[in-house]
């Protein structure tokens, strides 16, 4: 009597044995990546209409801002050379005004999902609050990084074309990095910082305007702490605006701490954002 000759071993397929006639789903079944979430987190905003008004409102404020001023400037130099300002100055306008489209994507990431339910549908997808919460901080991120570094250097080839002759400030490469790959890092920074808000608020427009009200409220006391004076240079010194003036050659407005400590700062603030809202996700429902 022979031994019967053992079947070949089947792969993991839903619902991962034969029925009673030995069909097997053609369907294969895995364990869910991350990956995988940021495919699904990558089709989402790509696909949205937010996506494309604020990111395209962003390019047009912080190239269009940096041209006009060059522009105007350029038309208006006289023939002595100025030896104190850069021309990487100058976009410092333009970002300051396109920060703000881009700190309301970040709100959008997440709270538009709990405003029109589709975050249940996520959450059915990967249950995973984790996976789903890092997925879309990476998207995020990733995505705002690289159109305001293309932005940010648009503008500073353009202004040094533009007013680069009339000034005798030798630019450094350490000056391109930080108004360039510096200025967007700091952005995008600040965008994550939006989103955890919007994560945990879930209201789109509740969560903008904290975030709004987070960035212009330092300055906004320090106008009314005129017996306070130190406190009122402290909140000013440490305002988004004066931290972002800190990362171009010679700073515009109130002098901030300086790239490096800004970023620090930046970076501990969107941790505890994207904590809270991680942890306020994984005790809700959705």
């Amino acid at each position: 009597m022979t031994a019967p000759t053992p079947m070949p071993q089947q792969q993991p397929y839903w619902p991962g044995t034969a029925g009673p006639d030995g069909y097997v789903s053609p369907i294969p079944v895995r364990e869910a990546t991350l990956g995988d979430a940021v495919k699904a987190e990558w089709t989402k905003i790509r696909s949205l209409r937010s996506t494309m008004w604020t990111l395209g409102v962003m390019l047009v404020v912080v190239i269009g801002v940096g041209t006009l001023v060059a522009v105007v400037l350029a038309a208006r130099a006289s023939g002595t050379a100025d030896r104190t300002s850069s021309a990487l100055d100058l976009g410092f306008i333009g970002v300051l005004l396109g920060m703000l489209p881009v700190l309301t994507l970040g709100v959008l990431t997440l709270s538009s999902e709990y405003g029109t339910g589709l975050i249940r549908t996520t959450l059915t997808a990967c249950p995973s609050r984790t996976r789903v919460l890092a997925a879309k901080a990476i998207v995020y991120f990733a995505l705002t990084f690289v159109t305001t570094l293309v932005a940010n250097t648009l503008v500073a080839l353009i202004d040094q074309a533009a007013l680069g002759g009339h000034t005798d400030y030798r630019d450094t490469a350490m000056d391109w990095l930080r108004a360039t790959a510096g200025v967007s890092l700091y952005l995008s920074l600040l965008g994550l910082l939006a989103l955890g808000i919007g994560g945990m608020l879930r209201h789109s427009a509740g969560a903008i305007s904290t975030v709004l009200g987070l960035v212009l409220l330092p300055l906004i006391l320090a106008m009314f702490l005129g017996s306070f004076r130190s406190l009122a240079a402290k909140l000013v010194e440490y305002s988004v605006p004066a931290q972002l003036s800190g990362f171009y050659p010679a700073a515009n407005g109130p002098g901030g701490p300086g790239a490096g400590i800004s970023l620090l700062i930046a970076a501990v603030l969107t941790a505890a954002s994207l904590a809270g809202a991680h942890a306020l996700m994984s005790r809700r429902d959705a």
